[in-house]
């Protein structure tokens, strides 16, 4: 007899539909928490796009040789708010207990002529609408930056209200 299948949230079994899983909360890489919750609210630290300990790409996002491509950017946006949401779970348990996505915070690694920030922080609002549903409609900011910690391309933090 196979064992069940692990029962999870709606929040979980739309990230299943979509083929994704929380995965375990990403080892802080310096002096912090991956998430603090004060009152209602979590606040979830900057996730990088780490799959399985390991980042696919480094570097500037851009068009052209030696840079990582918006598509591929967009698509580490997704990774990153995928980090964050299993920051928040580490906190609150149970992703069925978050009312409403607040903020969604993206850095991207921006070659000098890059302006094409919002469409890559697109991939994590995405990923956070298709997860939370009408919960998951936030306010955002995407912000180019000359680079991040361990080169990566992408940085999503977010900020989620809970209920007890």
């Amino acid at each position: 007899m196979t064992p069940p299948e692990p029962v999870t949230g709606a929040v979980e079994t739309r990230l299943a539909e979509l083929g994704h899983r929380v995965p375990e909360v990403a080892a802080p890489v310096a002096a912090y928490v991956p998430a603090v919750r004060h009152g209602d609210l979590v606040f979830s630290s900057g996730q990088v796009p780490f799959v399985d300990g390991e980042l696919e790409l480094t570097g500037k996002v851009g068009e052209g040789p030696g840079l990582v491509s918006p598509q591929d950017a967009t698509r580490l946006a997704g990774v990153c708010a995928l980090n964050a949401i299993a920051a928040v779970k580490s906190v609150v348990g149970d992703l069925d207990r978050v009312v409403r996505v607040v903020k969604v915070v993206g850095f991207v690694a921006s070659d000098p002529g890059f302006t094409g920030q919002p469409g890559v922080v697109n991939g994590a609002s995405e990923l956070l609408g298709h997860a939370f549903g009408d919960a998951g409609v936030h306010a955002r900011s995407a912000v180019g930056v000359a680079v991040l910690p361990l080169d990566v391309p992408v940085e999503v933090e977010i900020t989620v209200a809970v209920r007890d």
